[in-house]
């Protein structure tokens, strides 16, 4: 297998034949051949193919071969040789899928600017576009694809089906709804990769790690659907614990409980867009407050609090991001700071939580041992990120983990996210981790789509 980076034309020829110029037929050791598969997507096409004279590593693919294949767009773009060298393929051609119910200008809804974003690095790798379940045409083996135009609208194209899929549904419920669950089993079938299956349940990452020793003494102890009885035993034990509903994300719905032997029993949570606290006399009233007999705890997890180390009285925690890179290693690619917002029950932002740099937290509470407090964390995410690879059904290419640090300097794992948001990449100083992240991410397709270089696995 040869893999290399060309320049692809489309002229309007009416002859079928591919031309291509002797550095790029040496590159993809194509000297002398005379007939070829060209390949884009699912969809190949048999065509002459002649030399040219000409410097550089270029591809001339006349009207009806780009029609055949439905290539999107000129432009510089891998060129791999399979099948003993009989066939190139263009590409890769990589689908975002994400979810519609937008407009015109802004197809996605609130998360257009973001797609955008996700397409425009993916350029940079491939022919790269995003789609919705329903512009999938399986009869005919198209997806009718948006593709970004230079002043920031869109423009509907029919291309193959794609080469891999990078999974960005933004809804829980949609992701994991038998529709869905049938359309990606469907692409499966179909040999096409998808980076990334679905969101996470926080009982289900707790659940494959629980046979990881190593990875697990990082996981404070939980308990899901927690009896009032339950929720007792863990507040006398450990006087403070969170409640966190086991599809949430952002911080909604999570109630911080902690125990006074003296004061009574408090509950932090967020409410109209305001941190609460509430204080109870008798454990029966804070049941009575969290609604247990109407069975409001089932779907929760009960979390061991752990005493992180604070600045300035506010605890802190961390998001790490990790992807996997071009050699499916996992790589550390951004790492942000939350320091929590007073009377907050979480470190979001959205509730009033500071973000920093990992060295500006780690260097107000260790100082000159910050780096290697922060070394220690990365490896343990890496950790984590391998053992849940090991038990998860599906291929995993991103993490998010929040990961937090106690004061004896013991590191814990609270969440782990399929699909880790971008809140941190806002901080100025975290910008080019922010589109690192983007680069392993692409490059992590074009591993998945085969598009390696000989000897890579």
């Amino acid at each position: 297998m040869s893999l290399t980076l060309s320049k692809v034309h489309f002229t309007k020829n009416s002859d079928k034949t591919v031309y291509l110029t002797s550095a790029l037929a040496k590159q993809l050791h194509l000297q002398g051949r005379r007939m070829l598969d060209v390949r884009l997507g699912r969809r190949t096409i048999t065509a002459p193919v002649k030399p040219l004279k000409r410097k550089g590593k270029h591809l001339y693919l006349p009207l009806t071969i780009r029609q055949a294949i439905r290539a999107p767009k000129t432009g510089n773009i891998y060129l791999s040789t399979t099948d003993g060298g009989t066939t190139v393929r263009i590409g890769p051609l990589i689908g975002i899928l994400t979810s519609g119910g937008g407009t015109a200008s802004r197809p996605f809804g609130t998360r257009t600017y973001l797609i955008r974003e996700f397409v425009n690095a993916g350029n940079l790798k491939g022919y790269c576009f995003a789609f919705t379940p329903k512009d999938i045409s399986w009869e005919d083996e198209t997806i009718l694809g948006y593709f970004p135009l230079p002043d920031g609208g869109w423009t509907r194209k029919t291309v193959p089906l794609p080469d891999v899929i990078y999974n960005r549904l933004a809804s829980r419920s949609a992701d994991v709804s038998a529709g869905i669950e049938q359309l990606k089993s469907r692409f499966m079938r179909k040999s096409i990769p998808i980076f990334n299956w679905s969101f996470y349940n926080k009982w289900d990452v707790y659940r494959m790690l629980e046979d990881e020793k190593e990875a697990y003494k990082h996981i404070p102890e939980s308990t899901i659907n927690p009896t009032p009885e339950r929720i007792k035993e863990m507040l006398e034990k450990h006087k403070f614990i969170y409640l966190k509903p086991t599809g949430g994300s952002l911080g909604k719905g999570i109630y911080r409980l902690t125990y006074s032997p003296s004061k009574g029993y408090f509950a932090r949570f967020r409410r109209n867009g305001t941190n609460a606290l509430l204080r109870f006399s008798k454990f029966s009233s804070l049941m009575a407050m969290l609604g247990a007999k109407q069975g409001r705890l089932r779907r929760y997890v009960a979390q061991q609090g752990i005493r992180l180390v604070e600045i300035d009285g506010s605890p802190i925690d961390f998001r790490f991001h990790l992807v996997r890179n071009d050699a499916n290693k996992w790589v550390v690619a951004g790492v942000g700071a939350k320091k929590a917002g007073k009377g907050s029950v979480t470190t979001h932002i959205k509730n009033g939580g500071t973000l920093l740099t990992p060295q500006q937290a780690l260097g107000q509470v260790f100082e000159g041992r910050a780096d290697e407090v922060l070394q220690r964390m990365k490896d343990v995410s890496i950790k984590l990120a391998e053992a849940i690879q090991r038990n998860s059904r599906h291929h995993v290419g991103e993490l998010g983990f929040d990961l937090g640090i106690d004061t004896d300097e013991r590191i814990w794992m609270f969440e782990a996210n399929s699909k880790p948001g971008r809140s941190i990449y806002k901080h100025p100083a975290l910008k080019e981790e922010g589109r690192e992240t983007l680069s392993l991410v692409f490059q992590h397709c074009l591993y998945l789509a085969k598009f390696r270089k000989k000897g890579s696995s």
